[in-house]
């Protein structure tokens, strides 16, 4: 593959392919990110969404990284599913503190149909203050997948986490193929994917290549693709778990810019334990879209304004209003 090729729109990466990109020397790899980004999105903008847990607790799965997992004693309390106008609240101070997305997440192996329902007119509560609204609810039905999308749903977050050989060591309660099933009911729906997923959870460079491709080999790629540090909780089984190298990690961000040109590569999970520089590399790499606020879900985040100085201190901004320039139409 020739360096001007680089940032293509395709679906047929080859592994040899995706790791000739990662293992490029890092300066040739940062300059065809930063590069490839220039070239689809507005330089120098950030994507701000804020994450909020609507349901906490008491999930059924065994996903390893997980503390709100039933079967791990993390010290986690349980709590309901939120009333909507707390949400509302919560959404209309997200707007009020620079965010243009509000994602709303529920510890779900697969939300029932009353439940839906409440979180349907979260949706509908979210959009009509004029934010971007994304939910990650676990798995959906293409039937559920509609009544999101009736309510307004912009945005639907279903992480494959890694890839489909290294899955099996981190999750055994749903396989990867309910994943993908998930994902094309949300496509169907016409509601946009957030899907990407985790480093740092013992897997190998060679897993790391395979996610992206599992992504940019998608049908359509996904518009957002969060790239997650793994988030250490005592009581999970990775507590404890080797962290990735922040170069590696850098190199993922910019392997994601390339192979997904379009999309909003999102500096996720993480964060609060990056230095400023590794986040700087990461933008040059072609991150644009992070995080916003003390918390997600139940981990920690950088407060707001560590968030505004280290922004001011790089030169970027705040994207303004939801992006026109990442839609990919399917090919």
């Amino acid at each position: 593959m020739t360096p001007t090729a680089l940032g293509t729109v395709r679906h047929d990466w080859t592994l040899p392919e995706v790791m000739s990109v990662m293992t490029l020397p890092l300066m040739d790899l940062l300059y065809h990110a930063q590069r490839v980004h220039r070239e689809n999105h507005e330089p120098n903008t950030v994507q701000m969404s804020t994450l909020l847990s609507i349901k906490t607790g008491a999930c059924p799965e065994d996903c390893a990284y997980c503390p709100q997992s039933v079967r791990y004693d993390t010290g986690l309390e349980r709590e309901e599913l939120m009333e909507v106008a707390a949400v509302r609240e919560r959404a209309l101070r997200a707007r009020e503190a620079g965010a243009t997305r509000f994602c709303m997440g529920a510890a779900y192996r697969s939300p029932k149909s009353k439940e839906l329902r409440v979180i349907a007119q979260m949706v509908r509560e979210v959009s009509a203050l004029g934010l971007e609204t994304c939910a990650t609810l676990g798995m959906l039905t293409p039937e559920q997948a509609c009544e999101l999308k009736d309510a307004g749903l912009d945005y639907y977050n279903h992480n494959l986490d890694t890839s489909p050989e290294f899955y099996g060591q981190i999750i055994t309660t749903r396989t990867y193929q309910d994943r993908l099933d998930t994902l094309e009911a949300v496509r169907a729906a016409d509601i946009k994917v957030c899907c990407g997923g985790i480093l740092g959870m013992g897997e190998s460079a060679d897993d790391r290549a395979r996610l992206l491709m599992t992504l940019a080999n998608l049908p359509q790629h996904p518009e957002s693709v969060p790239i997650n540090q793994l988030v250490q909780v005592p009581g999970t089984p990775l507590d404890g778990a080797a962290p990735v190298d922040p170069l590696d990690f850098v190199r993922t961000i910019a392997a994601a810019r390339l192979m997904m040109p379009r999309a909003h590569v999102r500096l996720s999970a993480g964060r609060q334990g990056m230095s400023d520089e590794l986040q700087a590399l990461c933008f040059l790499a072609g991150a644009n879209s992070i995080f916003y606020g003390e918390k997600l879900l139940t981990t920690g985040n950088p407060d707001v304004d560590r968030d505004r100085s280290l922004l001011a201190r790089l030169g970027l901004r705040p994207e303004s209003s939801p992006g026109t320039r990442n839609e990919e139409t399917a090919a």
